[in-house]
């Protein structure tokens, strides 16, 4: 049998949780999240993350994640650590600002700055953030990859 032509993966589109009320979820991450919502019924709701979204689906029944997680890249890491301790939010790693949202999603706040990940000039600025930049590790590690902005 001939071997198939496999596909090189691009990214995501989207990622989906699982939430126990898509009210309560859009209310909790609302507190520390600037969003805009896509859309939203009783089931599902859509929040957008420029040119891709995150999903929020009802009808969580596991129990809370361990290690499998939610890495979310935000413009201010700092400010999102100081809204999720005054809201009593438990960091649940040393490394990382981690934590479980109240249907046991963990997720991990990642700062742009100093990420490999990359959104594409035209997308930051419709997304209103034209001003964010790299940190010299982070354009290091895309310049080994032969991913280095213009």
């Amino acid at each position: 049998m001939a071997e198939r032509k496999k596909s090189q993966v691009v990214g995501f589109n989207h990622v989906a949780l699982e939430v126990g009320d898509i009210d309560e979820a859009l209310a909790f991450y609302g507190e520390f999240l600037d969003f805009e919502l896509r859309s939203k019924s009783d089931k599902m709701a859509f929040i957008d993350l420029g040119d891709q979204f995150l999903a929020l689906s009802k009808g969580r029944r596991q129990g809370p994640d361990d290690d499998r997680h939610l890495g979310l890249v935000v413009k201010d890491k700092a400010a999102v650590a100081a809204i999720l301790e005054g809201m009593g939010v438990a960091i649940i790693s040393d490394r990382f600002l981690d934590f479980l949202d109240p249907w046991g999603n963990r997720i991990e706040i990642i700062g742009y700055h100093n990420i490999q990940f990359t959104k594409a000039p035209h997308i930051l600025r419709g997304m209103g953030l034209g001003g964010l930049d790299k940190s010299e590790s982070a354009l290091k590690e895309l310049a080994d990859k032969g991913m280095a902005p213009d």
